[in-house]
């Protein structure tokens, strides 16, 4: 692996400077990815309150088990709008991906809470639909499970990167599974895209911490600031997509419903 050529390839002082290093560029990945969490999960529970109501008189909508639909909570779940809810964040996530190279590192950075931000509003519905109970267990097995990922993409020897290809195109198959099913409903196809899901994100979650160490190793000697400084926003952006997908799969099978 060509983390492992370079390392050994220089003096141990150098080697030095690129371990302390890489510690401080992974602490920065998983800095940036914790604050995106931390927006989306106060985004989602923010607008999932205002989105519904106890009071009927002040509702627009009945949603079931004694709760109500706001016009807030209208507009973004029984409008046509909630297609624009529902397919911002994927939009946003290309267009930051064709941008990060003419953005300066604070604006990706800015625009990376923001889609957090508007991935929190997409996924705001999980309050209603799922326990608060279940939605805790859930994350809580989540992020056990993609800290043990993680740790092994971090330190195994194995070259991921053949993975990584194969689980990039199981991933595109699974992204066009989940738009048919939206008109399909089949509930036969939606367990089965749920089970590869969580495959191919605890995955790509080994695949990606390997990625990111490998960046920087190789680009480390270079200097540039500015580069590794965009390269742990994107490094931090593809965490903080793996955990939020394996969360909302795993969702699917622990989650208790309302």
């Amino acid at each position: 692996m060509a983390q492992y050529e370079t390392v050994r390839g220089v003096g141990v002082g150098a080697r030095a400077r690129i371990d302390e290093g890489l510690r401080a560029h992974m602490n920065k990945v998983y800095g940036l990815m914790s604050v995106a969490m931390v927006i989306t999960a106060a985004a989602a529970w923010a607008i999932s309150g205002l989105a519904v109501t106890t009071d009927p008189s002040s509702a627009v909508a009945e949603f079931g088990n004694g709760k109500y639909l706001t016009q807030l909570g209208y507009a973004i779940y029984g409008s046509p709008l909630k297609w624009v809810v529902m397919f911002l964040p994927l939009v946003m996530v290309f267009a930051f991906s064709a941008m990060i190279n003419r953005l300066s590192v604070s604006a990706a950075q800015l625009f990376f809470y923001v889609y957090a931000a508007a991935m929190g509003l997409s996924l705001s519905s999980i309050f209603l639909v799922f326990t608060g109970a279940s939605i805790a267990q859930t994350f809580l097995v989540t992020a056990i499970a993609f800290a043990a990922l993680s740790l092994y993409g971090y330190t195994t020897k194995r070259d991921l990167s053949g993975l990584g290809t194969f689980l990039v195109m199981g991933l595109v198959g699974l992204i066009v599974a989940m738009i048919v099913n939206i008109f399909l409903q089949s509930d036969a196809l939606a367990f089965a895209v749920s089970v590869i899901g969580v495959l191919i994100f605890a995955g790509l979650t080994a695949y990606d911490t390997q990625n990111i160490k490998n960046t920087y190793v190789q680009h480390a000697a270079a200097g540039d600031q500015e580069w590794l400084g965009k390269a742990a926003i994107m490094g931090a952006l593809n965490l903080y997509l793996d955990f939020i997908n394996l969360f909302m799969f795993l969702l699917q099978f622990m989650g208790n419903r309302e």
